[in-house]
């Protein structure tokens, strides 16, 4: 007789079978129907997070394989966002087209996906099972930027404006006179050159150099392999005004100076006191000791985006150094004397040719690629003075200037903008340019673009030859500076993408040498 017998069987028995029969048709009822456990977001990378120029993308994970259509077609973003999607199993990356505009809070928001394996029984794709709404909120940087004051108790000293906030605040002590400085990658420190007031009186220039803090301090955003890890809560930023000294002038002069992109190296050029043959390069790393350069002397210099070389004018070239003390030539340009700047990755730079005609010299500014591309972009008989490429590397802004006929020498300035060649191996023949802006006659401008590529900062000084106070700040013909003011110019484009004016608007700062924070 059969064990399942009805007459062998305990309550407990049939019970136990029961059960099981249930939880069987059940299972079966899943495997035939399908998990209807509407899918999630398990992640959003830029969750409640601020942002910069360099956070290209950010991703959101699943919980299940999601229909790529239905999340592309319903994701929302406001402010809006231009971007591109991508996929990698459960996991899908929108890159920007351009950064994130600066001061700016962005909600984003998907609802009506599916995943998916989610049934179509009515064959109706509106049928299928949605996945849980999600919403989230990022924000970008805060618009600043840092300036040198003219006027009253601000003149010579650091200043953090905070368009943001819309606020302002002195940084640097009243007994120090900046005369350059140079930003770090977080925001949250600035490094100055400056020399003792009272030094500056008696007719000394003696640089030392120093950090300050601003009060300020940018995030970095996970990177697309750390979006689904949990995040750390971001250090709270020090004090605003906290001055270090990094470097003294007892044995050297400080010259000219550089901070690499990762603010983690400072390059300086130094000459000794009692032995003016003594002129280098020398690097200070993070918490060790000065180190002079084993490299020929040279003149202008700039650290690469990689942090780990620099280019720097030799003999009658640019000689393409490692930041090491041990520095051995990696590369020789011959034909250029200058270097403006690079692109944020290092695969372009701006260089200055200078061309040698005992009637009419000029110079040219060129593009050159690692690629191979040597692109000549403009040549003037004036000077050109700054380049930038923008956020995209589609377009560089030049401040440069034009000689104007009469027997005094005098340079009418201008700010340009130059769309870049896109993967050309051959120069083209004319290239298009466009000047955006005349500016007053007057070699000491300083401009700064955002980096959110939507504008740009200038100054407009006014200078006294007449004013013989040591105690003022100077320009470079040693006139006395008595007042200077910001401008902001708007960088705006036409349908097809070209450069086209638009109309400076003044800022209500009296200041000189404005420069973004990252």
């Amino acid at each position: 007789m059969s064990i399942f017998s009805p007459h062998k069987l305990q309550p407990l028995d049939r019970t136990a079978i029961l059960l099981l029969l249930l939880l069987s048709l059940i299972i079966g009822g899943l495997l035939l129907g399908g998990d209807r456990t509407a899918a999630r977001v398990r992640s959003f990378s830029w969750a409640d997070r601020q942002v910069g120029a360099t956070d290209a993308a950010f991703v959101m994970a699943f919980s299940r394989p999601m229909d790529h259509a239905s999340v592309e077609q319903n994701l929302q973003i406001e402010p809006a966002l231009s971007g591109k999607f991508s996929w990698a199993g459960r996991r899908m990356a929108y890159t920007l087209d351009s950064p994130a505009p600066y001061g700016q809070t962005f909600a984003l928001k998907l609802e009506q996906a599916r995943d998916r394996f989610s049934a179509d029984d009515l064959g109706d794709s509106q049928s299928r099972t949605q996945m849980q709404p999600f919403t989230g909120s990022f924000r970008s940087r805060d618009r600043a930027f840092a300036y040198l004051g003219v006027q009253g108790e601000e003149a010579g000293r650091l200043i953090l404006a905070n368009l943001t906030q819309e606020r302002q605040e002195i940084l640097t002590p009243a007994n120090l006179v900046v005369m350059d400085f140079k930003l770090y990658p977080h925001g949250d420190k600035i490094l100055f050159s400056a020399t003792e007031r009272s030094s500056q009186a008696r007719g000394q220039l003696d640089q030392q150099l120093y950090t300050v803090t601003t009060g300020l301090r940018f995030e970095d955003s996970p990177s697309l392999t750390e979006a689904d890890r949990p995040t750390v809560s971001p250090a709270s930023p020090r004090p605003a005004g906290e001055v270090t000294l990094i470097l003294d002038s007892k044995a050297y002069q400080n010259l000219k100076f550089d901070l690499s992109p990762d603010g983690q190296t400072i390059a300086v050029q130094r000459v000794k006191r009692d032995d003016l043959g003594d002129y280098g390069l020398w690097i200070i790393r993070a918490g060790a000791e000065p180190q002079k350069v084993n490299a020929e002397a040279g003149g202008n210099f700039l650290i690469a985006p990689d942090s780990q070389s620099l280019a720097m004018s030799q003999g009658q070239g640019m000689a393409i150094l490692p930041l090491d003390v041990q520095a051995q030539t990696l590369d020789f340009l011959p034909k250029y004397g200058v270097i403006l700047s690079f692109a944020n990755d290092g695969s372009a730079a701006a260089l200055i040719k200078f061309n040698v005609d005992p009637v009419n010299p000029t110079r040219s500014l060129f593009l050159v690629t690692n690629q191979g591309l040597e692109q000549k972009l403009l040549t003037t008989d004036g000077s050109i003075l700054k380049a930038a490429f923008d956020p995209s590397q589609t377009m560089l802004y030049c401040l440069y200037t034009k000689r104007l006929a009469g027997e005094v020498y005098q340079e009418q300035p201008y700010i340009a903008a130059m769309p870049l060649p896109k993967g050309q191996t051959e120069p083209s023949e004319n290239p298009e340019w466009f000047d955006l802006l005349q500016l007053p006659v007057q070699r000491d401008i300083q401009i700064s673009l955002a980096p959110d590529g939507l504008g740009i900062l200038f100054d407009q000084i006014v200078a006294d030859e007449s004013k013989q106070s040591s105690n003022s700040l100077r320009n470079s013909a040693g006139k006395a500076i008595t007042a200077s003011q910001l401008w902001f110019l708007p960088l705006t484009q036409d349908a097809q993408g070209l450069p086209t004016p638009a109309e400076p608007q003044p800022l209500e700062l009296a200041g000189l040498r404005p420069q973004w924070l990252p």
